[in-house]
């Protein structure tokens, strides 16, 4: 939206968030338009602006794809392997899910990796210090816990781990609450 990052209302922000999440799994200007409540031509000038300003997406979003074409696989930070045998169907329908699947593959694959490796950590941590604090639920990036109160200083512990689980070029930044 072209605005500084106080001045954006919560309400900007979740749309930003639609657009941005949207275009790099494969969201198309009608779907985007719906899911916003917009028409498809602002939707598409949407998706335009944003390509326009992050040139490297659209790269990584062609990278994947032609990766994916020759190779009928994609694969997360971390090694793992998701086939997608339908990336070069006929099948117009089923090609466009396979491609979508395979721009969004790396980056949700390599986000579970993630958390995985941060409630392993964290797991040996708190039975290292033999702790009562117990891990309880995993919801996408979020990690619940329960706490006894004589217990709170490991809030510390688990968003250091959680930060320093892995080292990428923009930093892993993790509230706790």
């Amino acid at each position: 939206l072209g605005l500084p990052i106080d001045a954006v209302t919560s309400a900007q922000r979740a749309r930003a968030k639609a657009v941005n999440f949207g275009i790099v799994y494969g969201q198309t200007p009608f779907g985007l338009a719906q899911q916003l409540g917009i028409s498809p031509d602002e939707a598409a000038g949407f998706i335009a602006k944003y390509f326009e300003q992050y040139r490297g997406v659209q790269q990584y979003i062609e990278s994947c794809l032609c990766h994916a074409r020759d190779t009928g696989v994609t694969r997360t930070l971390f090694g793992r392997i998701r086939q997608h045998p339908e990336i070069n169907s006929r099948n117009g329908m089923r090609r466009g899910m396979a491609e979508r699947t395979a721009i969004n593959s790396p980056i949700q694959g390599t986000a579970a990796d993630i958390i995985k490796i941060a409630m392993i950590r964290i797991s040996a941590e708190l039975h290292q210090r033999k702790l009562r604090t117990r891990m309880v639920l995993q919801v996408h990036d979020e990690l619940i816990f329960e706490v006894p109160e004589d217990e709170l200083t490991i809030r510390e512990v688990i968003r250091e781990t959680m930060q320093d689980v892995v080292k990428l070029n923009v930093p892993l930044t993790v509230d706790v609450k």
